[in-house]
């Protein structure tokens, strides 16, 4: 262990934590650093909803709405692999065709 990571852990080991629960505090205090905040307007409807949930999951509004966000992004942004599907769909030649096309210039 480096020794930076253990002036991180130090504090963390009179509580008699795992080393697994040391881990995921840490992480999140590094990952709270890295987040901006941002003010959004709810209607009333769903902020009642969201502090059920909070109360019945134990998460923090914030917590929910950052998975709430999460999950729609991954819903709607394809990866990048996904980008290239279909890109052929509109051209008369097919990429097979194009590419030995290409490569008869190698030929010449």
């Amino acid at each position: 262990m480096r020794h930076n990571e253990q002036q991180l852990i130090a504090p963390f080991n009179r509580l008699k934590l795992t080393q697994q629960m040391i881990y995921d505090v840490v992480i999140m205090m590094l990952a709270r650093q890295c987040q901006m905040r941002t003010i959004i307007d709810l209607p009333d409807e769903q902020i009642s909803a969201l502090a059920n949930l909070c109360q019945q999951t134990r998460f923090s509004r914030a917590e929910l709405i950052r998975r709430a966000v999460a999950e729609y992004l991954l819903q709607h942004h394809p990866e990048d692999d996904d980008l290239a599907f279909g890109i052929w769909k509109q051209r008369m030649e097919n990429g097979l065709d194009y590419q030995n096309r290409l490569r008869k210039e190698w030929d010449e």
